[in-house]
């Protein structure tokens, strides 16, 4: 007979690679299409979180480096590269999506097994496996608020103020 924490582990470690499916698309959309908006209010919706959920986000984000972070940043983008409406501005080798898939797969494994094993467990086993999906928005905000945030970023996004009507901005006020 199987060990009921291994089996609750395996099906821990099938949702979460049902859940980063979803993860991935939404931080695809929420990282580029929404990019210009999360650099200008700071912040984007997230799923209700329960309490484990809470620390289980709060135990990624501590236990990653801003190496780590700029890790998750590359492979969202060279993910989001394989879009259509991206694949004609950015070309993005097998090779670099594999490494990216590589580095990001390892850290996820390194969080969710060793770092943050204890906060993992008790998430997926009290609250369900969409805290897996919860607890890696918060972490993908935080490496995307870090990637907004570099200057070099923020001084390429200010770019698009040249071309936004300050009068009829301003007639929104009354």
């Amino acid at each position: 007979m199987a060990d009921p924490s291994q089996t609750g582990l395996a099906d821990a470690a099938t949702n979460l690679r049902s859940s980063l499916g979803k993860i991935t698309e939404g931080c695809r959309m929420k990282m580029l299409k929404c990019g210009a908006l999360v650099a200008m209010l700071g912040t984007c919706g997230l799923a209700q979180a329960g309490p484990y959920a809470d620390d289980l986000s709060k135990c990624l984000v501590s236990s990653t480096t801003a190496a780590d972070r700029s890790d998750l940043v590359r492979w969202m983008f060279t993910a989001a590269a394989a879009h259509p409406d991206l694949a004609a501005m950015i070309e993005v080798t097998p090779a670099q999506l594999d490494k990216a898939n590589s580095a990001v797969g390892a850290l996820l494994m390194k969080l969710l097994t060793e770092s943050c094993r204890k906060q993992a467990s008790d998430a997926v086993t009290l609250e369900g496996p969409t805290t897996f999906q919860t607890s890696f928005e918060v972490l993908g905000r935080v490496a995307g608020t870090e990637l907004f945030s570099n200057t070099g970023v923020a001084n390429a996004m200010a770019g698009m103020e040249k071309h936004l009507d300050s009068k009829k901005l301003a007639e929104l006020k009354r």
